[in-house]
């Protein structure tokens, strides 16, 4: 599929230069269609009942789940279906038994979904240990293991910046967590779907995904990857039905993984629609949605870094996916309001919930950044315009 034919999947494309895929992207309507089908034709609920409409959405979450499992190259068990990225680290978070003395291990750019949980577990005397990325943004393995040590239970990192869009060296990281015998966590909010995960290759333990960013699904929708090894140590929060295979009145069994911690109802029109899109991406081909994105960051890195009265932050080398920038003198609110009014471009502003990493580039006293993000659907005349009007703007009011 080309970039045209996507977006005549997208209709409101049409109206707007649209560039906040870092938050959420737009749903193709094939993924629409997908869902409309569970509405219209077989609205019933999963693992409840044998008749023909319950066994058809029953087998249709299924088949979702072996979808994703395929795509990031997990087993069907160790993928346990939740909202969003934030309630996947929230339920390692919460389910791994901390116990005091022990130590966290997390870098300073990460978006607040994979901090506070963590800052949250120092009420059980548990560390929490901030290592530093560079001027870029981008976090030195020898900084990690300079902070790992016979406490730490934890290594938690992004896979891409979400405010600034620097790729980090996961999968280095990952063989010291290995090597010290620390359980590894990558949060993949701003890589799944823009660029192949292979959760094997990342070496994680656990990997939280979303599925309203880069898959193209819909919002509601997420996953968190739990490997087998792992998965005894995760205690389910959510008990209930679906949970469970025996109940006495004082006791009960809990079903196996991934049932144990899927309580109750699914947003299970939501994970057709995810399964849909990743049939979507594949029909595009990652490996198409991976070149179109690395020409496009750096292509618009290197438009707007030309400007004058504009700083880009990161390095063109390591960015991916998202642009962030300010012009001198211009709040970014108030930069993302002209651009809006003035050419229809919807740009995030702000701290992008990452202020230890605003502060890190700079940014925070100045309220923040703009931020540019950006998917298979964008094309370089809308990065041409972006730039033209920033150029103007420059000119008039920085």
């Amino acid at each position: 599929m080309k970039t045209t034919d996507v977006r005549r999947d997208i209709p409101l494309l049409e109206d707007v230069i649209y560039l906040d895929a870092a938050s959420t992207t737009p749903t193709p309507r094939p993924v629409v269609d997908a869902m409309c089908d569970y509405f219209y034709n077989y609205n019933a609920n999963t693992g409840r009942g044998a008749y023909q409409m319950a066994i058809r959405a029953t087998e249709k979450m299924d088949q979702a789940r072996k979808k994703i499992a395929g795509f990031v190259n997990a087993y069907p068990d160790e993928i346990i279906f939740t909202k969003n990225t934030t309630e996947s680290i929230n339920m390692v978070a919460r389910g791994l038994e901390f116990e005091e003395g022990d130590n966290i291990v997390v870098p300073n750019i990460e978006h607040h979904s994979n901090m506070v949980p963590w800052l949250n577990l120092r009420s059980k005397g548990v560390e929490l240990r901030v290592v530093s990325a560079d001027e870029n943004g981008v976090i030195d393995p020898d900084s990690v293991e300079r902070a790992v040590d016979e406490n730490t239970r934890l290594i938690s990192i992004t896979h891409i910046s979400n405010s600034i869009g620097s790729v980090q060296p996961v999968e280095a990281i990952a063989q010291i967590a290995s090597e010290t015998g620390a359980l590894y966590l990558v949060d993949a909010a701003q890589s799944a779907g823009h660029m192949g995960v292979d959760v094997k290759k990342l070496g994680a333990d656990f990997v939280a995904f979303p599925g309203h960013k880069g898959f193209l699904g819909p919002v509601g929708t997420g996953f968190l990857y739990c490997a087998r090894n792992v998965q005894e140590k995760l205690q389910p929060l959510n008990l209930g039905g679906g949970t469970v295979d025996q109940v006495t009145e004082d006791n009960f069994e809990l079903t196996g993984a991934p049932y144990c911690f899927e309580g109750g109802t699914q947003n299970i029109a939501g994970f057709i629609g995810l399964g849909a899109a990743l049939d979507y991406l594949m029909r595009i081909g990652m490996s198409n949605v991976e070149r179109h994105s690395r020409e496009l960051t750096r292509f618009m890195y290197c438009e707007i870094h030309d400007l004058e009265k504009v700083t880009v932050y990161g390095s063109p080398e390591n960015i991916y996916g998202i642009v962030s920038f300010n012009i001198d003198n211009i709040n970014p609110h108030d930069l993302a309001k002209i651009l809006d009014e003035s050419r229809s471009i919807c740009v995030r502003s702000g701290f992008h919930c990452a202020i230890p990493s605003m502060k890190h580039i700079g940014a925070y006293e100045v309220g923040g950044t703009v931020r540019a993000s950006i998917h298979y659907y964008n094309t370089r005349e809308e990065i041409e315009i972006l730039a033209e009007t920033l150029k103007e703007v420059s000119k008039f009011l920085g």
